[in-house]
């Protein structure tokens, strides 16, 4: 599986995400807990971007309509959002962020 370079770890805040493209596709990257994730970046509830919502205890939540997803799965864990997100294969390697685009799992 092919990865591709989105960012330096050093752009992720400490616990938050930021938006990345992935062969065109907007992806949030997610540091949590001291891991890296990759999600895709819209609420299956409401097309917002999820790299705007908070990120605790493993899970990012849309500022919107306060749906939390998983950041392992993509599942939501909390209506309104009934539908799960995308999840991305991440590798962290000297200092970068990489993604599989071809990874993503609804």
């Amino acid at each position: 599986m092919d990865f591709v370079k989105v960012c330096p770890v050093t752009a992720l805040p400490a616990e938050g995400a930021i938006e990345v493209k992935v062969e065109g596709r907007a992806v949030a990257v997610v540091r949590s807990g001291g891991r890296v994730y990759a999600i895709d970046d819209r609420c299956s509830h409401a097309e917002v971007s999820l790299a705007e919502g908070e990120v605790y205890n493993g899970t990012i939540e849309c500022w919107l309509h306060g749906s939390c997803f998983d950041l392992r799965t993509g599942e939501p864990t909390n209506p309104p959002a009934t539908r799960p997100v995308g999840t991305y294969r991440v590798r962290v390697e000297d200092g970068d962020v990489y993604v599989a685009p071809g990874g993503a799992q609804p």
